[in-house]
């Protein structure tokens, strides 16, 4: 498929994404919006694709949210309307492969669509994280919602309710575990992709299992979500195959 908005590689089991309107800062219209729900449909169903990295071009930000010159297109009838996180977001995609998502520059407003549902998040020194909703006079609402699984809530309030008067820097955003790691500007796709290697050559069936089950988890209550992780391991037994087994050339170990 050929895509206007955004640059996919497939290479090694892995599908990286590039966000690619780098003249609007990478924020998405309707266009970008249909190209991720396609995408998202296509890697959920391609075995071979073991783990994403999400990344930007340009040097300015990662995204700024929608983008507010394009606008959004909806259908006439009211009860059809959908949020754009219905078509951005992986996990509301059922895609259970391992997100890596790339920060560099301002990350902001709907941007958090993506950053709310990656499973490992870096950035570089220059990352910037602020919410400009409410500046506008409009109602920020799902975002932060998503950001209340990451974020403490008066993390979350503190994004909101200031706009565009402060921005949350990199380090702090790892001080609060948005993000894991930080690192120089011009390493950040090279560790992403490292990240992601080291991720893919692990047995696949291992690894969406466990995000499924720790994904699926957050919304039920504890007891619940327990009885429901039990099936997980059992699942993975029955299909297990010679590479699943197999335990030979595996990554060393690191300290963090």
């Amino acid at each position: 498929m050929d895509y206007e908005t955004i640059l996919v590689e497939r290479r090694d089991h892995i599908t990286t994404i590039t966000l690619n309107r780098p003249d609007a800062l990478n924020a998405f219209n309707d266009t970008m919006c249909a190209e991720f729900a396609a995408l998202w449909s296509d890697i959920r169903d391609d075995d071979d694709v073991r783990c994403v990295v999400l990344r930007a071009a340009g040097d300015r930000a990662f995204s700024t949210g929608a983008d507010s010159r394009a606008g959004r297109t909806y259908p006439s009838n009211i009860w059809n309307r959908g949020d754009p996180g219905d078509e951005l977001g992986p996990k509301r995609n059922k895609v259970w492969k391992p997100v890596i998502c790339a920060i560099h520059g301002m990350c902001a407003g709907g941007a958090f669509y993506w950053v709310n549902e990656a499973d490992i998040i870096i950035c570089s020194e220059d990352a910037t994280f602020f919410d400009p909703h409410v500046t506008y006079g409009r109602t920020s609402a799902l975002e932060p919602i998503g950001m209340r699984y990451r974020m403490p809530l008066g993390e979350v309030l503190r994004v909101v309710l200031l706009g565009l008067n402060e921005r949350m820097s990199a380090e702090r955003a790892r001080e609060i575990g948005l993000v894991s790691e930080i690192v120089p500007g011009h390493q950040l796709h090279a560790r992403a992709q490292q990240l992601a290697e080291i991720v893919a050559s692990k047995p696949p069936t291992g690894i969406q299992g466990s995000i499924k089950a720790i994904w699926q988890s957050i919304d039920i209550p504890r007891a619940q979500a327990l009885d429901l992780a039990t099936n997980y391991p059992i699942v993975s037994k029955t299909v297990q195959t010679p590479e699943t087994l197999d335990t030979t050339s595996r990554p060393g170990w690191t300290l963090r």
